[in-house]
């Protein structure tokens, strides 16, 4: 059964109420819902920012000071790095590509498989993976509390020394900073019904009707933040990549990862976890024909018999109608 449907791009600032708070964000694209989930104990500042931007494209957090977080996620190809899977130190091959990182302020879970719950959990991670940066946090805060500029950078922020906690809600704090709106489709659904060409229209009502696009992908970031089987692990009968059951160990779970914001992505390519999709045309015949049959595959992915021009206006409509205003490092 379908979720909710494209047609209600806004989300209710509810749904983003809790035990994190909210806050008002005037920098805020239009698409994009006017409240982000921020912790209590990491509220922006301008020198949070400032330090946490300066951190992501810093090679220091790295073993051999070659590659910083900005190197896998880079800012001209919509934070990703335009690689099947990313390359860490010492040219160490990863297993997943990068994800881009827009409108991850609004994450539920974070990495391909959701193991880590919050952006300061996440952003600690690359850090201390060998086949990533390859460092230990300790390692890490010896430098930065070597270098007399970051020290002051930290008091400033925080009136501390370099320390864990620091140091992840400075690149925490940043990383809410990446956001993507104000695209043709905000447009349109706004009111300006010459913001997509008529072959842009025809592919959104197939994203929204025919092609089930929606059943994953809604909402202001174009994603239900949830986990799913399509197929895309399993070859020859067997899982290349277990996903989401790596994490919780649920049968339900394998073969299943997160899904993908749309925001931008006609500048993300290679697709899927795994990059092994190269183009958007690719993807759209991957979805037509059913995804990759297998024992575990989500129920909401079945074949779809788009003729051969449902398809281009559904890739056409991805390619664009979901680019638009990307900006980073600003508060207001």
């Amino acid at each position: 059964m379908r979720r909710l449907l494209f047609g209600t791009l806004l989300v209710s600032a509810s749904l983003f109420a809790g035990a994190q708070g909210e806050s008002r964000r005037a920098d805020i694209p239009l698409g994009l819902d006017l409240y982000m989930p921020v912790p209590e104990d990491n509220r922006f500042t301008a020198e949070k920012v400032a330090l946490g931007k300066r951190l992501f494209f810093d090679p220091v957090l790295s073993r051999d000071r070659s590659l910083a977080c900005a190197s896998c996620h880079v800012p001209s190809r919509a934070f990703t790095d335009g690689r099947a899977v990313a390359i860490g130190v010492f040219g160490r091959q990863g297993t997943r590509s990068a994800p881009t990182l827009v409108n991850r302020g609004y994450g539920a879970a974070f990495f391909w498989d959701g193991r880590m719950p919050t952006l300061e959990q996440q952003v600690l991670q690359p850090i201390q993976n060998p086949d990533e940066m390859d460092m230990t946090l300790d390692e890490a805060l010896a430098r930065l509390r070597d270098h007399p500029d970051y020290s002051e950078q930290f008091r400033a922020a925080f009136g501390a020394e370099a320390s864990v906690e620091g140091l992840a809600r400075a690149l925490a704090a940043y990383l809410r900073t990446i956001l993507s709106g104000d695209a043709p489709v905000d447009r349109y659904m706004n009111g300006d019904r010459e913001a997509l060409s008529a072959q842009a229209r025809q592919g959104l009502n197939i994203f929204r009707g025919k092609g089930n696009c929606t059943a994953c992908h809604v909402g202001p970031t174009f994603t239900d933040e949830r986990f799913h089987n399509t197929g895309v692990a399993w070859r020859d009968g067997q899982w290349l990549d277990p996903g989401r059951y790596a994490v919780s160990g649920g049968a339900a779970d394998r073969g299943a990862f997160k899904t993908p914001t749309l925001r931008q992505i006609a500048r993300t390519a290679p697709y899927m976890h795994d990059g092994s999709l190269a183009s958007l045309a690719d993807v759209v015949e991957f979805y037509d024909r059913g995804g990759n049959s297998n024992p575990h595959i989500d129920s909401e992915v079945r074949v779809l018999r788009l003729s051969d021009d449902e398809k281009k206006a559904l890739a056409g409509f991805l390619l664009e109608a979901l680019s638009g205003d990307l900006r980073e490092g600003q508060l207001r």
